[in-house]
């Protein structure tokens, strides 16, 4: 050691270390370090919470900000614009075009109870985004895993108040969107600074251990809607078919009555007018019934005989026609 400070205190190094070189040293690292800890960068889908000793003092948007340096603010990113998602009875490992998911078993996440004590195997997807990163940052510990438990305390109660056949059949889009409502209440009562955006049910089954009967049960029930439906379709084929055939045979008779019904009108009062023709010239109007009878008869007639009073022979053939 001593050899050490005499070769340091020798006159070639003696000039090179000096108190006022080695202050500004320390005030160039310092600077650096100043100049390195008092920028930060905010992405485009994100917003800064800067902190000053541990307390929110401000939020910054998306671009180059400036901060006081050496620790005394610091900077967190939080993603307020990327949707994040918690699967609920599966995992999906990789997604895309063929789908992998994880085979181990989370049926304790979706066996529910339902309102009729069936069991049904509800397999669903919560969609969020960060509304607030103040909330978010401090109101809870761990907002994704409140997130978790507040979305299967919801989706138990809401299955809980109805029948599995709902939740199996016509009621999956009223479960979905009344737990998302619900959910919302509790996120913005605890105040997790977290918005959702969608609740999917994914998939929604029986048990493995009946659901070959559930299944056969189904397909009864649609059997039965098919055979319904097909008597319908039926009778509204055939019962309009015959209300439109008795509809016509009925207008059908009553214009056969009433033609019958003008035409014998027409013929009384023709009956009448000659009548009253008769009456006033019987010779003229017996000899124009006459001659009209002949008229009409005559046209029909192939071959004529005409017979003189005064003689007993037919008057020779008249070839009228020819």
């Amino acid at each position: 050691m001593q050899d050490l400070q005499e070769l340091i205190t020798q006159q070639p190094y003696r000039h090179l270390i000096t108190p006022k070189r080695v202050l500004m040293v320390i005030l160039g690292l310092i600077i650096l370090a100043c100049l390195a800890t008092s920028f930060y960068t905010v992405e485009a889908d994100e917003i800064a919470v800067v902190l000053m000793f541990g307390k929110s003092v401000r939020q910054a948007e998306p671009g180059l900000h400036f901060k006081l340096p050496l620790g005394i603010e610091r900077a967190i990113n939080v993603p307020v614009r990327k949707v994040f998602k918690e699967e609920f009875g599966f995992r999906t490992i990789r997604a895309g075009v063929r789908t992998q998911y994880d085979t181990r078993d989370y049926s304790e996440e979706s066996l529910l109870l339902t309102g009729d004590l069936s069991i049904a195997d509800v397999e669903w997807v919560v969609q969020y985004k960060v509304k607030d990163p103040k909330m978010f940052l401090f109101s809870i510990r761990s907002p994704q895993r409140t997130l978790r438990d507040l979305s299967e305390s919801v989706m138990s109660r809401v299955v809980g108040d109805r029948t599995v056949t709902e939740v199996l059949t016509v009621g999956r889009i009223e479960v979905a969107a009344e737990v998302e409502a619900h959910l919302q209440q509790l996120l913005d009562l605890y105040q997790t600074g977290l918005d959702v955006a969608t609740v999917t049910l994914q998939d929604v089954n029986p048990p493995e251990t009946v659901k070959a009967a559930f299944n056969a049960v189904n397909e009864a029930k649609q059997e039965k809607e098919r055979l319904i439906n097909e008597a319908w379709r039926d009778y509204n084929q055939s019962v309009p078919k015959s209300k439109g055939l008795a509809a016509q045979q009925i207008s059908e008779a009553q214009g056969y009555a009433l033609k019958r019904v003008n035409q014998a009108q027409g013929d009384a009062d023709r009956f009448k007018a000659i009548r009253t023709e008769y009456q006033k010239a019987k010779d003229v109007t017996r000899r124009r019934l006459y001659l009209e009878a002949m008229q009409e008869v005559l046209p029909l007639v192939k071959e004529i005989y005409i017979i003189d009073d005064k003689t007993n022979s037919p008057i020779p053939l008249l070839q009228l026609n020819e």
